[in-house]
């Protein structure tokens, strides 16, 4: 039963990260998303879902490379609905940095995000995660192994996302559950025109499709309310992409 139960989405105003706060929201969550930039999609959402059900979203606007502000965040959270029950890390920066790109400040955006704050948030998270037996799931990418050509330092941190699943199932055992969910083909980035390039990745799909981002949502979901008996694991959702890379 899902009475009450809240949780807790980083970026979860836009792609992946909408579906999974628009799924849970449906299946009776409470639900509390953090954004930065996207202030529109979140006021729209927390419109939209406290229209469905009175008084049953937050949003929490936060710059996930400020660790000072998690104490905040924490604070924050607990005020809604007295309880968080799960903690999805998905907020994420992707785009490309080849050798000759990189530089300090593009490792730092991508790393605070997609490594750093998942590791403080659930050092933060962690008493509360505790006391309602709850879980962490991070949003990964089939692309930890191997790596996505052209994004060194997105595929580190993604790379580091899934060792630190498996260090904080390892490290918060028995008491909280840590898994992640490793999206392929689900929404094309933003910045991907290529139509040709598109094809080639289909084509090597075995479903011979896209996925859909309600996919990883429902499998967030399966972890919450059905995988009590799992932790430190990967799932790969990608029509089997991973047995052709």
């Amino acid at each position: 039963m899902t009475m009450n139960r809240t949780v807790l989405i980083t970026g979860g105003t836009k792609r992946i990260g909408l579906a999974i706060t628009q799924y849970l929201h449906k299946n009776g969550y409470n639900v509390i998303v953090t954004f930065n930039k996207s202030q529109t999609n979140a006021k729209k959402i927390f419109s939209d879902l406290n229209k469905k059900r009175e008084n049953s979203c937050s949003i929490i606007q936060i710059q996930l490379s400020d660790t000072k502000s998690y104490k905040m965040l924490y604070k924050k959270s607990l005020s809604f609905f007295g309880r968080v029950d799960a903690l999805v890390n998905n907020a994420s920066q992707f785009y490309p940095t080849k050798i000759n790109q990189i530089d300090e400040k593009k490792w730092g955006s991508i790393i605070d995000t997609n490594l750093k704050a998942p590791l403080f948030l659930s050092k933060v998270f962690y008493p509360e995660l505790k006391k309602r037996k709850g879980q962490i799931i991070n949003i990964i990418d089939i692309h930890v192994d191997p790596p996505l050509k052209n994004h060194i330092i997105y595929s580190i941190s993604k790379s580091g996302l899934l060792t630190l699943t498996k260090s904080l199932a390892k490290e918060l055992a028995p008491y909280v559950r840590v898994n992640g969910i490793s999206p392929g083909a689900i929404l094309w980035p933003t910045f991907e025109k290529n139509l040709k390039r598109k094809k080639d990745i289909i084509s090597k799909i075995p479903l011979k499709r896209t996925g859909k981002p309600e996919d990883i949502a429902k499998a967030v979901k399966f972890l919450i309310e059905d995988g009590q008996y799992i932790t430190g694991q990967n799932i790969n959702i990608d029509g089997g992409r991973k047995l052709n890379m």
